[in-house]
């Protein structure tokens, strides 16, 4: 189809940008990962040209560019697991005294895995870059595009600022 045609192709991502941002925006929530993936998804169609079967282009670049954003929210989910448990590694030490304080230790990362898993999107985001990606209210508020106030808010709301 427009294998070798650099033209085309540009034609192509003009007339779909605004629909595969959309798709992925839809899953991801963050402009700023929703664009980077956006602009992924085109490099996965440009080199899956050559597997297209005619069978309804729109269609089709919704299903990878759907397909790439769960792949994406789900490598964040696994990072954000990544450096919890090494947080939580170095918070509670290596070292145990005996089994009943590992299975303690064990315990309370359960819970507090289980009480940020049930926070709404938005807190959770906030509380998790505060105390455990470290983030200063400046730097969440400019990834947010919200102000500061905003960061403040939403942790005091939680009871936790």
């Amino acid at each position: 189809m427009l294998e070798g045609n650099d033209h085309a192709f540009r034609l192509l991502v003009e007339k779909y940008r605004n629909d595969v941002f959309r798709t992925v925006f839809a899953v991801l929530r963050d402009e700023k990962e929703a664009e980077d993936a956006a602009q992924e998804v085109f490099m996965k169609i440009y080199t899956s040209l050559s597997r297209y079967e005619n069978q309804g282009f729109k269609t089709w670049i919704t299903r990878i560019a759907v397909n790439h954003a769960i792949d994406t929210k789900r490598k964040t989910a696994r990072r954000r697991e990544d450096i919890i448990e090494a947080i939580e590694q170095q918070a509670f030490g290596t070292s145990k005294d005996s089994i009943e304080n590992e299975l303690f230790d064990n315990d309370r990362r359960k819970q507090v895995r289980d009480k940020l898993d049930e926070l709404p999107d938005n807190y959770r985001d906030v509380i998790y870059g505060f105390y455990i990606a470290e983030k200063s209210y400046q730097q969440m508020a400019d990834e947010q595009n919200v102000q500061i106030k905003t960061i403040e808010t939403k942790l005091y709301r939680r009871g936790i600022g």
